[in-house]
C-alpha cells in the first residue's frame, strides 16, 4: 500500500498510532530519498510530542534492523557480548570496558557511533590515533574478532541504513532525547550487528538525555524487552550522569585517560565502575568473576594488550597509543581555580559538556569538524576537598577561550561546606 508522508505526519501530530505497515512504509521510503529529511524531521519531532506505543517502538526497531544488512557472527566461537551507552559527558567506558572483557576470552564485537550534541562519541576519540580505521566488511569484522578477540567498528552503509540516517538528523533537531526514538535507535544496531548478549549503559542525570531515574527506567525497560524479543540476552544498567564520567570530556584527552586506566593507573573509584560492568558483561557470556580478578586485568597489562591489538588490526599507528600520554598542544589554555575552600558538590555534566563542545570537542551541527585536542581536564571530582586557589580545571581550545566561556564553565560548579559523594550505578534492570 502506498503513503502519503505529510498524511502519516499528521496522523501522529494528532495522536494517532501506526501500524506495522506505517512504519515499515515510512522507514523503506526514507532510506530510498522518496521521503526527504524535512518531512522525517516533522516526524521526529510530531514523535517527540506524542510518543509511540511499545508496539510501534518494537516495529520501528525492527523495520530500521530490515533497512540494511545484518550481521551472522556465528563463525565467532563463544557468546559475543556488545555494549552501549545512551550517552553521558567524559564516556569513555568503551575504551576501557571492551579490552578488559576480551582480555577474558569473551569475545567482544562493538559496533560504537559520533558524538550527538554534548555527548561525545567512541568513534571521535579512536579518530584522534592517527590511521585508526572503523569501517569494515561484515568478514573482515569477524576476521578481527576471531583473530584478536575484540573489533569496534562504526556503521556501514549497509548495515542499518535508516538510523545511520537518524542518527545525524535528530542531533541538529532537538529530538534525541525521546525514549521510543533512542531505544529503536540503540537497538536496531545492537539487534543488526549480531552479538548474542548486550549490556546497555543507561545514563541518568545532568548530562544525560534521561534526566530522571523514572525516564531512565523505562528507557531500559523498553530496551531490555526489545533485546529479550529477538532473542538477545540483555541486561541495561543505569548509571549517574549528574558529573562528567572520569577526569577527562574530550578526544585526544579522554584517550589518554583510557590508556593510563588500562595500565593501571586510573582513578580508583573509575576502575572498579569498569570493573563492575565488566563483571555483568562477563556474567552475560557465562563467566564468573569477582572484581579483584577483574582489576587485575588492568594492573597486569592483559587489558592493555587487548587494546593496542585491537588499534593495530585497525590500522592506528602503532606509535600513536605510546604518545597518547603526551599534553594536549592547543594554542589557548585556561586553568579554573576554586574560588573558596570547600568541597565540590556539583560538577554540572552537562555545562561542563556544552563548554567542551564550544571549545571544539563536539558537534553544534552534523558537519562541524572535531578538535581532538580540544576539550577540558579536570583536577577535581564532586566530593573532593578545595582550597581556595587551587586547581578545578583546565580548558584547552585552538581557538580564543572567552571570558564568557569561562564564565560557563564556572556556573557549572558549586563548592559547599557539604562532603558528597554519587553513586555510580543506581540500579540494574534486567
Amino acid at each position: 500500500m502506498t503513503y502519503r508522508m505529510v498524511d502519516l505526519i499528521q496522523k501522529k501530530r494528532d495522536g494517532g498510532i501506526f501500524d506495522e505497515a506505517e512504519i515499515n512504509w515510512m522507514i523503506e521510503n526514507y532510506v530510498t530519498g522518496n521521503v526527504p529529511d524535512y518531512q522525517m524531521a516533522a516526524l521526529a519531532m510530531a514523535i517527540y510530542f506524542k510518543g509511540m506505543t511499545t508496539e510501534e517502538t518494537a516495529a520501528l526497531t525492527m523495520a530500521m534492523v530490515h533497512s540494511g544488512k545484518e550481521f551472522d557472527l556465528s563463525a565467532i566461537p563463544g557468546i559475543k557480548v556488545d555494549k552501549h551507552s545512551t550517552g553521558g559527558v567524559g564516556d569513555k567506558v568503551t575504551l576501557i570496558l571492551a579490552p578488559l572483557v576480551a582480555s577474558f576470552g569473551v569475545p567482544v564485537a562493538k559496533m560504537s557511533g559520533r558524538g550527538l550534541g554534548h555527548t561525545g562519541g567512541t568513534l571521535d576519540k579512536l579518530e584522534s590515533i592517527p590511521g585508526f580505521k572503523f569501517e569494515k566488511t561484515e568478514a573482515a569484522f569477524i576476521e578481527q574478532v576471531q583473530k584478536t578477540g575484540i573489533a569496534v567498528i562504526g556503521q556501514s552503509d549497509e548495515l542499518v541504513k535508516a538510523d545511520k540516517l537518524l542518527y545525524a538528523l535528530r542531533d541538529v533537531t532537538a529530538t534525541v532525547d525521546i525514549i521510543p526514538l533512542i531505544a529503536s535507535s540503540v537497538m536496531s544496531k545492537k539487534i543488526a550487528a549480531g552479538s548474542d548478549a548486550i549490556l546497555l549503559d543507561v545514563t541518568v542525570g545532568d548530562g544525560a538525555f534521561m534526566k530522571t531515574v523514572e525516564d531512565a527506567r523505562l528507557l531500559a525497560r523498553t530496551m531490555v524487552d526489545l533485546g529479550k524479543s529477538v532473542g538477545r540476552e540483555t541486561v541495561a544498567v543505569i548509571t549517574n550522569m549528574s558529573q562528567p564520567l572520569g577526569y577527562a570530556v574530550g578526544n585526544r584527552n579522554e584517550m589518554t585517560e583510557a590508556v593510563k586506566t588500562l595500565q593501571g593507573q586510573g582513578p580508583q573509584a573509575f576502575r572498579e565502575f569498569i570493573a563492575e560492568l565488566a563483571q555483568i558483561m562477563l556474567e552475560l557470556a557465562g563467566k564468573t568473576q569477582s572484581i579483584p580478578e577483574i582489576l587485575a586485568h588492568l594492573d597486569n597489562g592483559l587489558a592493555y594488550e587487548k587494546f593496542v591489538a585491537m588499534i593495530e588490526a585497525q590500522e592506528g599507528d602503532p606509535r600513536a597509543y605510546e604518545n597518547l600520554t603526551a599534553p594536549l598542544k592547543t594554542k589557548h589554555q585556561v586553568e579554573i581555580r576554586a574560588t573558596q575552600s570547600g568541597f565540590i558538590h556539583e560538577e554540572k555534566a552537562l555545562g561542563i559538556g556544552i563548554v567542551a563542545m564550544k571549545l571544539g570537542a563536539g558537534r553544534a551541527t552534523k558537519n562541524d569538524q572535531i578538535d581532538f585536542e580540544a576539550g577540558v581536564t579536570l583536577a577535581k571530582k564532586v566530593g573532593d576537598a578545595v582550597t581556595e586557589g587551587d586547581l578545578i580545571a583546565t580548558l584547552y581550545s585552538n581557538q580564543p577561550i572567552t571570558a564568557e566561556l569561562i564564565s560557563e564553565f564556572n556556573d557549572s560548579l558549586v563548592i559547599s561546606d557539604e562532603e558528597h559523594h554519587p553513586k555510580e550505578i543506581l540500579e540494574i534492570v534486567r
